[in-house]
């Protein structure tokens, strides 16, 4: 019972979580000792979801320097198009419920060709990760759901099939109390028999006693006269 109004208890938390939106800012970033522009959103959740989520999304996008702060990733994918050239710097700044994600280059590290498209496209790979970081969370929630769905529904059937098995043991247990008063019935009648029996059987033994002494005392008489004779 205690699981089942725990997975209760969950499932009414998640209900009251509102969809989140994702908006995309401009902010200058220190990277290398210059100050960049970059992208970023703020993000609600857990600070190490956030990160690992970033971590991720950033390994598909190049070659990457997790160790590095910020991130560094090179020969980047950016809009599906490769760039043997420049450089894309990624970072995280955590606070207590929100996480602020920023993605940036140094245009002086690109080809200037490149700016324009790279600039557009960087846009929306942030944009694209707030959306993926909320999708992934909502389907765990989705899924840690269905497993508190489904381990309701199973003590569910638990409980269906006890219920069935109690109520054939009740309707056994009516038989067999049936069986046993009547069992029970017929013993007290049957002492009661019984004990007619023996008292009936006592005034035999009595009344038989009478006779075996008026017998005997025949036979003395007869065994009297028999010694009398000469």
């Amino acid at each position: 019972m205690k699981m089942i109004w725990g997975a209760i208890g969950f499932c009414l938390v998640i209900g009251v979580v509102q969809a989140q939106t994702v908006t995309v800012n401009k902010q200058n970033e220190k990277v290398k000792n210059e100050t960049i522009e970059v992208f970023a959103t703020t993000l609600e959740g857990r600070k190490e979801d956030i990160q690992q989520a970033l971590n991720r999304f950033v390994k598909e996008t190049g070659k990457v320097k997790l160790l590095s702060t910020p991130t560094t990733i090179t020969e980047p994918i950016i809009g599906g198009t490769p760039f043997s050239k420049g450089v894309l710097y990624a970072g995280t700044q955590a606070g207590d419920k929100t996480s602020l994600v920023w993605m940036g280059i140094n245009p002086g590290e690109w080809d200037e060709k490149d700016l324009t498209y790279v600039t557009r496209e960087l846009q929306k790979m942030v944009y694209q990760f707030g959306i993926k970081f909320y999708r992934d969370q909502a389907q765990k929630q989705i899924d840690e759901t269905q497993q508190a769905l489904d381990a309701v529904e199973k003590q569910q059937q638990r409980a269906l099939n006890q219920s069935r098995d109690l109520t054939i043991k009740l309707s056994n247990n009516e038989q067999e109390k049936i069986r046993l008063e009547k069992s029970l019935e017929n013993n007290k009648l049957e002492n009661a028999a019984l004990k007619i029996r023996i008292e009936n059987n006592k005034k035999t033994q009595d009344s038989l006693v009478n006779v075996n002494t008026q017998v005997k005392k025949v036979l003395e008489t007869h065994q009297e006269k028999q010694r009398k004779i000469n």
